[in-house]
């Protein structure tokens, strides 16, 4: 109980209360200071999303190497398409389930914000795409280069990111949130909110065993295995996600649970397992999808266009597989795409990282559970080539 009051879901719930609290009570100078707090936090966050993108993606690609294994480019390609699959399949479930959540954009009689009390502007260092192919040059000139030296530096500034993301951006996300709800509540619309998400999370946990099923489906089709013989095994580590909302830190568990099988290799399991700990984020990237289209839906009145939900899908995959496997990993690194593709405000933004976050756990266990399924289409292939 003490270890689950210190985790990062527990605190979204008490920002959540918190801020519905103040917000249906404060008076207008009080909600002054909550909006300005907020759009100061905002500056915090996006000011950090070019760091993240080039600290998570750019190590991630020097790292494959120029003489990479023809294996090591399976798994990639296995967890990119995964990633994919599953955010494409979440895409075409929003398009056809959310018309009919009966969600209304109704901003009348909906009271005004005041304005802020200062605007303390943080510009990021750079554009968010910018970033992206900055980061994708970088990684592959590395690679291709065999330079070492760049290499390291490249995995120090990722831990570098990844101190300041545990360090800073996880702990002002709750107060990021709650001051995101107290606008909410202050301007009436929360109501209508929060029946509409608690179906959009039961229906992408629905998604998530929808697409572990299809998943161990297609790797029994290309391993000629029997794919339960893997997933039967997979309930500890199912559990454990649950409990750690990271699959670096359920990585023992993982490896574990993919050893008991009889049909996976034992050097394809101790090869796959691992790597798939930190680029196959299938769950996290089909949560991510369905829930911008259903936050556009009642902030903007209307779903993205197909068009921009496909380039939204295919620019996610790389985030899914550059992500660390750490909690909120995807939807931190992929921030600068919700607002540049998609054209979220900051409300759109908190509402994201909120919501994804309170379903985050069951997202981890996905990516975990299909680890496993991974392991065994590269199995399959392993021995069809003779690796």
């Amino acid at each position: 109980m003490k270890k689950f009051s210190k985790s990062l879901i527990f605190k979204l719930f008490v920002a959540i209360a918190l801020g519905l609290v103040i917000g249906l009570f404060a008076s207008e100078p009080v909600i002054n200071v909550i909006n300005t707090i907020k759009y100061v936090l905002g500056q915090i966050i996006f000011f950090a999303v070019p760091l993240i993108i080039i600290g998570f993606i750019a190590p991630s690609i020097a790292q494959l190497k120029s003489n990479a294994s023809r294996l090591l480019g399976y798994a990639l390609l296995a967890s990119y398409l995964s990633s994919i699959g599953a955010a494409f399949m979440s895409t075409f479930a929003g398009y056809a389930i959310i018309p009919k959540l009966n969600i209304v954009n109704n901003t009348e009689g909906l009271k005004k914000l005041p304005e802020i009390i200062f605007k303390l502007e943080i510009p990021p260092i750079m554009p968010v795409m910018s970033a992206l192919f900055f980061s994708i040059f970088v990684g592959l000139a590395t690679a291709w280069t065999g330079s070492e030296l760049t290499e390291k530096l490249l995995v120090e500034f990722q831990n570098i990111v990844l101190e300041i993301v545990n360090k800073v951006i996880i702990p002002i996300i709750p107060f990021f949130t709650a001051s995101t709800f107290a606008t909410l509540a202050y301007q009436g619309s929360i109501t209508t909110l929060l029946p509409v998400f608690i179906k959009a999370i039961v229906i992408v946990l629905i998604g998530h065993f929808i697409w572990i099923a299809v998943l161990y489906l297609i790797a029994g089709a290309m391993s000629g295995k029997n794919p339960m013989k893997v997933l039967k095994y997979y309930g500890p580590a199912y559990v454990t996600a649950i409990g750690t909302m990271s699959s670096a830190a359920t990585l023992p568990v993982a490896l574990k649970c993919a050893k008991k099988s009889d049909i996976l290799r034992d050097d394809i399991t101790d090869f796959t397992i691992p790597l798939c700990a930190n680029i196959h984020l299938c769950g996290s990237a089909l949560s991510e999808a369905f829930i911008v289209m259903t936050v556009s839906q009642v902030l903007y009145g209307k779903m993205p266009s197909v068009s921009t939900m496909v380039l939204f899908v295919l620019l996610l995959g790389i985030f899914a597989v550059g992500a660390p496997g750490v909690p909120g990993g995807v939807v931190m690194a992929s921030l600068g795409i919700v607002t540049s593709v998609l054209g979220f405000n900051d409300a759109g933004t908190a509402l994201l990282i909120t919501i994804y976050a309170l379903q985050d756990s069951f997202g981890t266990a996905c990516n975990v559970t299909g680890g496993g399924a991974i392991a065994l289409i590269l199995t399959g292939i392993a021995n069809k080539k003779g690796l």
